[in-house]
Protein backbone atom coordinates (compact mmCIF):
# COMPACT_ATOMS: atom_id res chain seq x y z
CA UNK A 1 0.00 0.00 0.00
CA UNK A 2 2.87 2.07 0.72
CA UNK A 3 4.42 1.40 -2.75
CA UNK A 4 0.89 2.48 -4.55
CA UNK A 5 0.79 5.86 -2.24
CA UNK A 6 4.22 6.71 -3.57
CA UNK A 7 3.30 5.69 -6.75
CA UNK A 8 -0.16 8.31 -6.52
CA UNK A 9 2.04 10.46 -4.88
CA UNK A 10 4.66 10.74 -7.60
CA UNK A 11 1.60 10.46 -10.16
CA UNK A 12 -0.51 13.79 -8.10
CA UNK A 13 3.41 15.55 -8.00
CA UNK A 14 3.91 14.70 -12.19
CA UNK A 15 0.53 15.47 -12.77
CA UNK A 16 0.76 19.04 -10.68
CA UNK A 17 4.53 19.52 -12.26
CA UNK A 18 2.81 19.74 -15.28
CA UNK A 19 -0.19 21.21 -14.60
CA UNK A 20 2.80 24.27 -13.26
CA UNK A 21 4.19 23.89 -16.45
CA UNK A 22 1.64 24.49 -18.74
CA UNK A 23 0.26 27.51 -16.69
CA UNK A 24 3.87 28.75 -16.74
CA UNK A 25 3.95 28.28 -20.45
CA UNK A 26 0.31 29.92 -20.78
CA UNK A 27 1.33 32.77 -19.14
CA UNK A 28 5.18 33.09 -21.14
CA UNK A 29 2.58 33.03 -24.29
CA UNK A 30 0.04 35.09 -22.88
CA UNK A 31 2.60 37.66 -21.60
CA UNK A 32 4.36 37.52 -25.69
CA UNK A 33 1.62 38.24 -27.07
CA UNK A 34 0.63 40.95 -24.66
CA UNK A 35 4.12 42.25 -25.30
CA UNK A 36 3.49 42.15 -28.66
CA UNK A 37 -0.09 43.64 -28.34
CA UNK A 38 1.40 46.36 -26.65
CA UNK A 39 4.76 47.05 -29.26
CA UNK A 40 2.04 46.91 -31.80
CA UNK A 41 -0.18 49.74 -30.09
CA UNK A 42 2.72 51.92 -29.69
CA UNK A 43 3.79 51.58 -32.74
CA UNK A 44 0.12 52.75 -33.69
CA UNK A 45 0.28 55.54 -31.88
CA UNK A 46 3.69 57.07 -33.06
CA UNK A 47 2.05 56.59 -36.64
CA UNK A 48 -0.34 58.36 -35.53
CA UNK A 49 1.01 61.04 -34.00
CA UNK A 50 3.43 61.54 -37.04
CA UNK A 51 0.73 61.53 -39.11
CA UNK A 52 -1.21 64.15 -37.12
CA UNK A 53 2.00 66.07 -36.48
CA UNK A 54 2.77 66.21 -40.53
CA UNK A 55 -0.85 67.45 -41.34
CA UNK A 56 -0.60 70.26 -38.72
CA UNK A 57 3.20 71.13 -40.06
CA UNK A 58 1.86 70.97 -43.89
CA UNK A 59 -1.04 73.51 -43.06
CA UNK A 60 1.47 75.37 -41.09
CA UNK A 61 3.91 75.67 -43.79
CA UNK A 62 1.66 76.83 -46.05
CA UNK A 63 0.71 79.38 -44.06
CA UNK A 64 3.97 80.39 -42.86
CA UNK A 65 4.66 80.42 -47.16
CA UNK A 66 1.46 82.71 -47.81
CA UNK A 67 2.65 84.89 -44.99
CA UNK A 68 5.97 85.44 -46.67
CA UNK A 69 4.26 85.70 -49.79
CA UNK A 70 1.95 88.62 -48.37
CA UNK A 71 4.66 90.22 -46.75
CA UNK A 72 6.96 90.06 -50.13
CA UNK A 73 3.37 91.98 -51.89
CA UNK A 74 2.79 94.19 -49.24
CA UNK A 75 6.63 95.67 -49.62
CA UNK A 76 5.92 95.63 -53.63
CA UNK A 77 2.97 97.95 -52.55
CA UNK A 78 4.93 100.17 -50.12
CA UNK A 79 7.63 100.82 -53.28
CA UNK A 80 4.51 100.97 -55.61
CA UNK A 81 2.99 103.89 -53.56
CA UNK A 82 6.10 105.79 -52.82
CA UNK A 83 6.92 105.91 -56.30
CA UNK A 84 3.08 107.20 -57.43
CA UNK A 85 3.23 109.59 -54.11
CA UNK A 86 6.37 110.97 -55.62
CA UNK A 87 4.92 111.51 -59.03
CA UNK A 88 1.76 113.41 -57.53
CA UNK A 89 4.23 115.66 -55.44
CA UNK A 90 5.84 116.42 -58.91
CA UNK A 91 2.43 116.79 -60.69
CA UNK A 92 1.15 118.98 -57.72
CA UNK A 93 4.27 121.24 -58.37
CA UNK A 94 4.05 121.93 -61.91
CA UNK A 95 0.41 122.49 -61.69
CA UNK A 96 1.11 125.31 -58.71
CA UNK A 97 3.68 126.44 -61.23
CA UNK A 98 1.63 126.79 -64.08
CA UNK A 99 -0.88 128.12 -61.88
CA UNK A 100 1.36 131.12 -61.04
CA UNK A 101 2.40 131.63 -64.49
CA UNK A 102 -1.01 131.93 -65.91
CA UNK A 103 -2.11 134.57 -63.11
CA UNK A 104 1.39 136.46 -63.77
CA UNK A 105 0.01 136.10 -67.72
CA UNK A 106 -3.60 137.95 -66.39
CA UNK A 107 -2.01 140.72 -64.51
CA UNK A 108 0.28 141.29 -67.35
CA UNK A 109 -2.70 141.06 -69.61
CA UNK A 110 -4.40 143.32 -67.60
CA UNK A 111 -1.87 145.75 -67.05
CA UNK A 112 -1.72 145.69 -70.64
CA UNK A 113 -4.95 146.75 -70.90
CA UNK A 114 -4.75 149.49 -68.56
CA UNK A 115 -1.97 150.80 -70.34
CA UNK A 116 -3.88 150.35 -73.65
CA UNK A 117 -6.60 152.70 -72.28
CA UNK A 118 -4.23 155.24 -70.44
CA UNK A 119 -2.48 155.43 -73.90
CA UNK A 120 -5.95 155.95 -75.34
CA UNK A 121 -7.15 158.38 -73.32
CA UNK A 122 -3.35 160.74 -73.68
CA UNK A 123 -3.73 160.37 -77.04
CA UNK A 124 -7.49 161.32 -77.38
CA UNK A 125 -6.51 164.03 -74.95
CA UNK A 126 -3.45 165.52 -77.24
CA UNK A 127 -6.19 165.42 -80.14
CA UNK A 128 -8.82 167.30 -78.24
CA UNK A 129 -5.69 169.65 -77.11
CA UNK A 130 -4.56 169.72 -80.67
CA UNK A 131 -8.35 170.49 -82.06
CA UNK A 132 -8.80 172.92 -79.65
Amino acid sequence: MEVKRREERSSLEASLLHIIHEHQNKALLILDQTDKAKKNALKSAQNLSNLLVDTVNGGVEEAFINEKRIEMEIRALLVTTARYKKQTDQWLATTNALNTVLKEIGDFENWMNIMDFDCKSINAAIRNIHQA
